[in-house]
């Protein structure tokens, strides 16, 4: 039991270490200091739309009301069957520049969102493309903050300030920072580490990627050049997917967070919430082992602590108890720089085993339904 305990340590020794780098190099996209440009080019807010009623008219409205120059905003109704459409009509009443546009029929060697910014990219008249997800909302300032680091960098991408509001999401949603922020340090997205030798550089380099397809900009030409979304168009997690093909062709690219700058609510409710993470938890991982292997590391790190501690109590052991203890103040540590960071009540983080509970028993859903092939069904569409 204690080699375990060790073992726990250990490895929240690793990503507090992590956590603690990725506060100083994981900026906010708002607190870097500016870069000087020259010019102003025009950008393409690409804004791609199914059945988003709940949440279009806060997103397009901040797009069209940015401090910043020269934009257009371009939004894809895709098929929708709520009332997006109606919705979309009535802003674009009272904003004659906005363009929208009804999205073709879904190809069947296509995925849904891939294929929406796909013909969102095709009307762009931009010299940037910032795809944008119809359920994140922009600070006016936003694009002014984003443009000027295309002096450096050919591609940006921000992870919002996730708000959440009922009981599943503010247990299930920071923990998928908690991982990007614990488990990635933001600088090797941009370069391989540089302990790393060149052997393995090649063969891991894909390993430190990581991109949010909620704010994700783009030179045109660097999009194009990695064959842009019809590149990926087969992919459940196309962000992904284009960070590391914008890796593969040594394209630059740049992360930060959206704190104070960026909002996204990404699901409602505890059925969005788990239809949601079928659709994408698996496609996260490069191979079923990797999956099958983080499965037993959160098991052990997370979830086996607790069982010490209560082991400890009930049996009288005091070291099991300290030793126990000491790895959960840990982890609540991690969770509470978070919180602060982000703005999240402090109180799911002491609820941080239930959460990992969910998610081991999502990924044994998730392995059941590859099992048995079932499909699972986002927005109408089997994915």
């Amino acid at each position: 039991m204690f080699y375990l305990l060790l073992f726990s340590l250990f490895f929240l020794i690793i990503t507090s270490a992590v956590l603690v780098r990725n506060q100083l190099e994981f900026h906010a996209l708002k607190q870097v200091r500016q870069i000087e440009i020259t010019d102003q080019p025009l950008v393409s807010i690409c804004i791609p739309a199914r059945n988003e009623e709940m949440n279009i008219k806060k997103c397009v409205e901040s797009a069209l009301n940015q401090n910043y120059p020269y934009f257009e905003v371009l939004v894809l109704d895709d098929q929708s069957t709520d009332m997006t459409p109606e919705i979309l009509q009535m802003i674009e009443a009272e904003h004659v520049d906005l363009k929208i546009f009804k999205g073709a029929p879904k190809p069947k060697d296509w995925l849904g969102k891939p294929w929406a910014c796909h013909q969102l990219s095709k009307q762009a008249q931009g010299d940037f493309l910032l795809f944008l997800d119809a359920d994140v909302w922009l600070h006016k300032n936003a694009l002014k903050q984003t443009v000027p680091f295309f002096s450096a960098f050919d591609a940006i991408t921000v992870w919002p300030e996730q708000v959440t509001e009922t009981f599943w999401e503010k247990m299930i949603v920071p923990m998928i920072y908690f991982a990007l922020f614990t488990l990635l340090p933001a600088k090797y997205v941009e370069r391989p580490p540089r302990w790393l030798p060149s052997f393995f550089k090649t063969r891991l380099e894909h390993k430190f990627v990581a991109a949010c397809g909620q704010y994700f900009a783009f030179k045109r030409t660097a999009y194009d050049n990695i064959g842009g979304h019809e590149a990926v168009k087969d992919e459940v997690v196309e962000d992904m997917a284009l960070a590391k093909l914008l890796k593969q062709n040594e394209i630059r690219l740049k992360m930060f967070h959206g704190a104070d700058q960026i909002w996204c609510r990404m699901y409602r409710s505890h059925h969005d919430i788990w239809q949601g993470f079928q659709k994408n938890f698996y496609a996260g991982f490069g191979s079923a082992f990797e999956f099958f292997f983080m499965w037993v590391l959160h098991l052990i790190v997370y979830l086996f602590p607790v069982y010490a501690l209560f082991y400890g109590l009930f049996y009288g052991s005091f070291e099991l108890i300290l030793f126990a203890t000491g790895i959960l103040t840990l982890i609540f540590v991690q969770r509470l720089v978070l919180a602060a960071k982000f703005k999240w009540n402090i109180f799911y983080g002491l609820l941080h085993p239930i959460s990992v509970i969910w998610f081991q028993v999502l990924a044994l859903s998730i392995f059941w339904n590859k099992l048995t092939g079932k499909r699972t069904e986002w927005k109408g569409r089997q994915v």
